[in-house]
C-alpha cells in the first residue's frame, strides 16, 4: 500500500525482533503445529476479543474472511466467535473450535497470558495458532500486528505538537488501555518515551477493558482532582476512550488536545469537528491479509517464509514468524490521503449533516 509523507517509519519494535531465520527454521515452526498438507477446503477459526471497538466487526472479520476465500479459491470457510471482553468465554470458544476440528486458529486474545493454556491445547490437537493484533502467550505459530511502541510514540509526538509552548503550562492526563492487553503496555511505553520530561503528568490510568464509560469516569475524577483550569491535554490510547474523555471534558467546559487510535468513524468526525486532535490510522487490510495468508499456509502445511519477514519473541516463545505493519498519524490535514484514499470510509460516511460545514472548510467533498 503506497503511503505519502504521513507514514510513520517503523521505529523501535513493539516487541523484541530477532534476526530472520532460515527457511528450515520457519518450516519447523509451522510443521510442528500442522498436520498433513491439506487442499483448499480448509476451516479457519477466528476469535476476536471484543465488540466495543468498531474495527473488529466492521473491518477485521470481513477482511480476513474475504482473503481466506481468495486464497482458497472460494473453498475455505471461516468459523467466527467474539469473546466480548471475557477471557473465560474466549477459552471456551477455543475448546469449541478444537471440538469442531478447525484446521487453524486466528486469535486476538482478550488476555494474552490467560490464553496460554488454550493455545497449548490447540497445538496438542494439531491446530496451529496465529496471534492476531495482540501477542498471545503459548506456542503460537505466527503473529501479525502493528509496531505498537511506535503507535504510542506517534500519539505522544502529536500531543506535544498540539500543545506547543503550553506543554508545561499545566497537567496532562494519560488514559492508557487495559492492563490485560500487552499492546496497551507497549502504547504506554512508547508515549512515555516521548512525553516524559516534556509535560507534567497530573493523572494516569489503566482503563479497565478499554471501555469508553470507564475512561469517562476516570476523566471526571482527573478533572475533579486537578482542577479544570489545570488540564492542558489528554493522552488517550484509542478513539473509543477518547469519546468518553471528550464527553467529560465538554461537561466541564474544557477544550484541549486529545489523542486517539484506530481511526474509528466517530473519531474521524471528532477530528474534523476540532474536538479530537488526532488518531492513529492502522491500515487494517495489510494486517488482516497477513493473518489470512499465514493461517492458510499453516493449514496447508506450507512455509511462512514468503509472508513473514520478521521474527518476534513472546514471553513464552522465541523467533515467531511475524508480519509487522506500519502506522500513520491521522489529523484533519491528511484525512483525504488516508482513510478516504484507502476506501475505509466515503465522504458520505464522514460528512453527515452535522459535519458537512467542517468538511467543506477542509475541502473534503
Amino acid at each position: 500500500m503506497r503511503r505519502a509523507a504521513f507514514a510513520v517509519a517503523a521505529g523501535a519494535m513493539a516487541v523484541s525482533l530477532a534476526a530472520c531465520g532460515s527457511a528450515k527454521e520457519s518450516g519447523d515452526k509451522s510443521d510442528s503445529s500442522s498436520s498433513a498438507k491439506k487442499g483448499d477446503a480448509i476451516k479457519v477459526g477466528l476469535l476476536l476479543p471484543e465488540n466495543q471497538t468498531a474495527r473488529y466487526e466492521k473491518f477485521d472479520r470481513p477482511l480476513i474472511e474475504k482473503k481466506v476465500k481468495e486464497l482458497t479459491n472460494g473453498k475455505g470457510t471461516l468459523q467466527y466467535a467474539n469473546a466480548k471482553q471475557d477471557a473465560t468465554t474466549q477459552a471456551q470458544q477455543v475448546e469449541t473450535m478444537i471440538t469442531d476440528k478447525v484446521d487453524v486458529l486466528i486469535v486476538d486474545a482478550v488476555d494474552s497470558a490467560a490464553i496460554k493454556n488454550s493455545v497449548q491445547k490447540a497445538k496438542d490437537a494439531g491446530i496451529p495458532v496465529v496471534a492476531y493484533d495482540r501477542l498471545a502467550q503459548g506456542p503460537i505459530s505466527a503473529y501479525t500486528s502493528f509496531d505498537n511502541t511506535t503507535v504510542g510514540k506517534t500519539q505522544g509526538e502529536a500531543l506535544l505538537a498540539a500543545l506547543g509552548s503550553k506543554a508545561k503550562s499545566g497537567k496532562i492526563v494519560m488514559m492508557n488501555g487495559s492492563s490485560t492487553d500487552p499492546n496497551a503496555a507497549q502504547f504506554k511505553a512508547g508515549a512515555h518515551s516521548v512525553l516524559d520530561g516534556k509535560v507534567n503528568i497530573g493523572k494516569e490510568y489503566d482503563t479497565k477493558d478499554w471501555k469508553p464509560e470507564n475512561a469517562n469516569a476516570n476523566m471526571e475524577g482527573a478533572i475533579s482532582a486537578l482542577g479544570k483550569k489545570n488540564v492542558v491535554g489528554v493522552y488517550s490510547a484509542n478513539d473509543g476512550m477518547a469519546g468518553g474523555i471528550i464527553t467529560a471534558l465538554k461537561a466541564a467546559g474544557i477544550s484541549v488536545p486529545v489523542t486517539g487510535q484506530d481511526a474509528e468513524l466517530a473519531g474521524v468526525q471528532r477530528i474534523i469537528a476540532g474536538e479530537q486532535f488526532m488518531s492513529v490510522y492502522k491500515p487494517y487490510a495489510p494486517e488482516a491479509d497477513a493473518a489470512a495468508e499465514m493461517a492458510v499456509a499453516l493449514a496447508q502445511g506450507k512455509s511462512l517464509d514468503t509472508v513473514a519477514k520478521d521474527k518476534v519473541d513472546s514471553p513464552t516463545d522465541k523467533a515467531i514468524p511475524s508480519v509487522i505493519v506500519a502506522v500513520v498519524s491521522l489529523t484533519k490535514d491528511n484525512i483525504k490521503d488516508t482513510v478516504l484514499k484507502d476506501g475505509v470510509y466515503t465522504v458520505t460516511d464522514i460528512c453527515t449533516s452535522a459535519y458537512k460545514a467542517k468538511c467543506d472548510a477542509l475541502g473534503i467533498k
